[in-house]
């Protein structure tokens, strides 16, 4: 087993690489893919080992080593992101030889996902916004786009503090269309044109007015893709019901616009009063 295109190790840097094999499992904890708690035996320090399985006929490439070369430099771009509002990567293994799967070592995130959270109290959801609007910043300012905003790939700790997860091989991997932006599944929406950092904003959106309701906002009278995909192309996008306050109903506005042109970018929703009035003294950008 050997790190993935493991760059050389600065001379300042006070964590060095992590031995795969000092690495032991303790439970299964979900998400994309297969995560699992682990504990690093020298030091005791938990981690995420999550564990993508590669199957060429999965993705949109023509073979496996094209796989692999995607995944290793999503995996490049990881190591370099340093937010505090962003799952750190820490390392990542390459099995390809032995079984097709590469290992990547993430950040602890112990209260887990936000998926299935209801969240009415709108000052907690405001914070809870500005700090994915926060590592949502710094990754487009970096031109990083995320692809899969959605609450299972939001993670918060004990400390309250709430970080985006599987940004970039998010692009590769099995994506969940429910949180997809209209342009994005009917290219007619928009003339075939398709905003990366606009389409993350919109995927925000849907996640927060599903935090706030305790349910997925599209009506779909039928379950499947299809249908999903009619309500996302061709209803009115959804909105913060009567009973939340006028900025949250703007806020959610201001993420759900068809037009991606007129949706506002993550800089500029820091701003916005649902953020700055619960938020006075938070440094947001």
């Amino acid at each position: 087993m050997r790190p993935v295109n493991q760059p050389p190790v600065a001379t300042d840097s006070p964590t060095p690489p992590l031995n795969f094999s000092s690495l032991e499992r303790l439970s299964r904890i979900g998400g994309g893919g297969t995560v699992y708690k682990v504990i690093h035996r020298p030091t005791g320090k938990l981690y995420a080992l999550k564990t993508i399985y590669v199957n060429h006929e999965d993705y949109y490439f023509p073979s496996e080593d094209t796989v692999r070369n995607q995944i290793s430099r999503e995996i490049e771009i990881l190591r370099d992101v340093d937010h505090p509002n962003v799952v750190k990567c820490h390392d990542a293994y390459d099995t390809f030889d032995h079984s097709g799967e590469i290992q990547v070592l993430l950040e602890y995130m112990d209260g887990g996902f936000l998926d299935g959270t209801h969240i009415h109290h709108e000052p907690s959801l405001a914070d809870l916004s500005r700090q994915i609007l926060s590592g949502l910043f710094y990754l487009h300012r970096r031109q990083i786009v995320h692809w899969d905003i959605k609450p299972s790939n939001l993670l918060i700790n004990s400390r309250k503090q709430v970080k985006i997860a599987d940004f970039g091989v998010s692009r590769i991997l099995a994506q969940t269309i429910a949180y997809m932006s209209p342009e994005r599944i009917d290219t007619d929406v928009n003339h075939g044109k398709y905003d990366g950092y606009a389409g993350d904003i919109w995927s925000f959106g849907v996640s927060i007015l599903e935090l706030y309701l305790g349910r997925f906002p599209f009506a779909v009278a039928k379950p499947g893709e299809w249908a999903l995909m009619c309500a996302i192309c061709m209803s009115q996008p959804p909105e913060a019901p009567p009973t939340a306050s006028r900025e949250l109903r703007d806020f959610i506005a201001c993420c759900l616009q068809r037009d991606p042109a007129k949706r506002w970018t993550a800089a500029k929703l820091l701003r916005h009063p649902f953020i700055i009035t619960h938020n006075m003294s938070a440094n947001h950008v």
